[in-house]
């Protein structure tokens, strides 16, 4: 939204299941509460609004959680995903639409993944996301509506929720400092290797999509570096004002996780001109000093 409003957007509608997490700040969008599971709600807001573009970002964003109870998951980002494109449709079937999927869609491997590789997702919330993507490539192919996909690998920055490793150790570390908690930070797998990006680069990533992807394509968004989270982490223990020890937590580990997860996003920089800006110092350190502010409030 942020993003949005500094291009001077003269109309920003923001949905929301409940209006409590809605934001309140005077620059945040008009709020519409609506639940993507309510078929009936979804139609309404489509036929009253008349969006000239969806950013679908809805859904159920955590790997962990769809392991723990796949239910909600599969509910939220695919019926819902269902219910949103069905009702452009039938309401403003010329209302442009970006749909957010994942690099969980594909089959893991030891090389760079592109938009061909396989499709095999390995968890519950990879297989949500692959239903998403394929029922936005059919609205696309059979009911003609202008769709285009982006795929984003690991992102990451200011703002994003603890439930997520590089988020957690920042906000730990925040805690920590603040005498909040003890010096010994709870961790989760350290050897696994994620292709990371700046969340800001990502959202630029998501409007030079949404301007000038043909119909139909699907981009992944990545930076093209593997990173090692025990690595990250000692680069975040390392700015911290205290010493920090580690614990292994058995709480943080999944049934099943990926050694490395890498992308190419060869045809997002070729086909529109996109590439990473941030350096992964700059997103942890911008990360850190987010959440000593939110600890301190």
């Amino acid at each position: 939204m942020h993003a949005l409003r500094a291009r001077g957007e003269p109309r920003l509608i923001a949905w929301h299941r409940q209006l409590s997490a809605a934001p309140r700040s005077s620059s945040a969008p008009s709020v519409r509460v609506v639940d993507v599971l309510d078929r009936d709600a979804v139609r309404r807001a489509i036929a009253e609004d008349r969006p000239a573009q969806i950013y679908h970002l809805a859904g159920a964003p955590h790997v962990g959680d769809s392991w723990r109870n796949s239910l909600p998951t599969l509910q939220v980002n695919v019926l819902g995903t269902h219910h949103l494109l069905e009702a452009v449709r039938l309401e403003h079937p010329a209302c442009r639409v970006l749909v957010v999927t994942s690099a969980m869609i594909y089959k893991p491997g030891p090389d760079a993944l592109d938009e061909q590789a396989a499709l095999v997702p390995s968890n519950p919330y990879g297989l949500s996301k692959l239903a998403q993507d394929q029922l936005a490539h059919l609205a696309a192919a059979q009911d003609g509506l202008d769709v285009v996909v982006a795929r984003p690998f690991n992102h990451v920055g200011p703002g994003q929720n603890p439930s997520f490793a590089i988020a957690s150790f920042c906000r730990q570390i925040a805690m920590i400092e603040a005498g909040l908690m003890p010096p010994d930070m709870r961790v989760g797998n350290l050897d696994a290797r994620r292709d990371l990006t700046d969340v800001r680069d990502v959202v630029a990533a998501y409007l030079q999509i949404m301007d000038d992807a043909q119909r139909g394509e699907a981009f992944n968004v990545c930076s093209g570096t593997a990173y090692r989270i025990g690595d990250l982490l000692d680069t975040l223990r390392a700015l911290a004002s205290v010493p920090i020890t580690t614990s292994s937590d058995p709480d943080r580990m999944r049934p099943s996780d990926i050694p490395l997860l890498l992308g190419s996003a060869t045809r997002l920089t070729h086909t529109l001109g996109w590439t990473p800006t941030i350096p992964i110092e700059v997103t942890l350190a911008d990360t850190l000093a987010w959440w000593r502010a939110e600890v301190t409030r």
